[in-house]
């Protein structure tokens, strides 16, 4: 059986994100049809078993993100080349190194280019360059690349001129929970804090909005926390890492104290996460960057209507779907709306278009093609979540794996004008 290393994730089993959430899923699909090894973040774990559903699993001491991600990948790569038919490189921080790489590395290389990371404004302008310039590289050597999003699909042809392969993200892994009730109240939640195992969270609310998210300018969470205490009508409960830098902690300051608000450090263990996202009334979206984001697909999948920042990215995932906001103004507006607005429709659009296109059995299926592996069945419908099926749209077909054609992604997708609050 061919080989395959998935390089540029913390590793598995997945805790942090989507690089991980894909890697554990891919090894948990194809692993009868191929050997796998997985480079993994030791800092990052606690324990460092030597395997994980058939997979190896090799640990290297050092921070799969930061600067650090960069002798980690190529510390990977070196590793990899004398032992796998195929890399599977997750991001370009490393992929500086993929000329010398080819020097001596026969076997292919695939690259997740991931979500044009040289433009998130949290990076210095050195770091920005570096990445650029990383990226170019990446699209010159890599014998294949891989986009996860219809934006970075068209971007990669306008750009570079080369061929690509859509395979976005899976969001069936997270999947609805009815939460015990603690002392016949509704608004308590039987999950316990991340970190303190005594406590229940409470969150003081009967309906609440949901958003979870790195706590970072370009996910728009100021926006977020002022829209919410503005409109003053559905509560929002926000997860994320608040004391991780001052922009975090401010904005914690800042709204802690308003009652409409819950702000939470995160939740790492995916029932808890997943119970508390799932009994939300909608989910709001505020990522500017990154292409497919895996939060907002499997907010999709549990049937949660969506609220969107207003960029090429979010209305390619929601195949212009969803609602969409570009200011603190608009989201109030939509706030103030909710009573008039068709959330259920919107709830069972985003259900069917996750089961037609971000089911990680699909997912799985196009990385098999691309391996080259022999092809995967496909179950007729996903995991059966907690809304009535959609009966308004006729089931679609699994989107099959498709090279890039040079077409203008925002000419597709309109925008949606700013509404000005009442």
């Amino acid at each position: 059986m061919p080989k395959i290393a998935i390089i540029g994730s913390k590793g598995i089993p997945a805790r942090y994100g989507g690089f991980e959430t894909l890697a554990e899923n891919l090894v948990k699909r194809l692993h009868k049809q191929c050997d796998f090894i997985v480079y993994c973040s030791g800092p990052a774990y606690e324990e460092h078993p030597e395997t994980h559903m058939g997979a190896e699993l090799k640990y290297l001491p050092l921070d799969a993100n930061g600067a650090q991600s960069i002798p980690y990948d190529i510390w990977s790569m070196i590793h990899a080349s004398s032992r796998a038919d195929i890399m599977l490189i997750l991001g370009v921080s490393g992929c500086i190194f993929l000329p010398v790489l080819k020097l001596f590395y026969r076997g292919k290389i695939m690259v997740n280019l991931d979500g044009m990371d040289w433009k998130r404004p949290k990076w210095g302008r050195l770091a920005r360059a570096f990445l650029k310039l990383s990226e170019t590289v990446a699209a010159k050597f890599a014998d294949q690349l891989i986009a996860d999003n219809d934006a970075i699909h068209d971007y990669i042809g306008d750009i570079y001129g080369r061929d690509s392969f859509l395979v976005e993200y899976g969001g069936d892994n997270a999947r609805s929970e009815i939460p015990e009730k603690a002392g016949g109240s509704l608004s308590v939640i039987a999950l316990h804090k991340h970190g303190n195992d005594d406590d229940l969270v409470d969150t003081g609310f009967d309906k609440y909005a949901i958003a979870v998210c790195r706590i970072e300018p370009e996910n728009h969470i100021h926006v977020i926390l002022e829209a919410f205490s503005q409109a003053n009508t559905l509560p929002l409960v926000f997860l994320g890492n608040w004391s991780n830098s001052e922009y975090g902690q401010a904005l914690r300051r800042r709204y802690r104290a308003n009652p409409n608000l819950l702000l939470l450090d995160p939740i790492f263990e995916p029932r808890k996460l997943f119970a508390l996202r799932s009994n939300a009334q909608l989910y709001i979206h505020g990522h500017s960057s990154g292409g497919t984001n895996p939060s907002l697909v499997e907010s999709m999948s549990l049937g949660l209507p969506v609220i969107a920042y207003d960029v090429v990215f979010n209305r390619a995932t929601t195949e212009n779907m969803a609602l969409y906001f570009d200011s603190t103004l608009s989201l109030v507006s939509i706030l103030r709306q909710l009573g008039s607005l068709d959330l259920e429709g919107n709830a069972r659009n985003m259900r069917e278009l996750a089961k037609r296109r971000y089911s990680w059995a699909t997912i799985a299926s196009k990385y098999a093609t691309l391996f080259d592996l022999p092809k995967i069945s496909l179950p007729d419908t996903a995991v059966e979540q907690s809304l009535p099926e959609p009966s308004a749209r006729p089931a679609a077909a699994v989107e099959p794996l498709r090279p890039i054609h040079n077409t203008d992604v925002s000419a597709k997708l309109p925008r949606v004008e700013s509404n000005t609050a009442p």
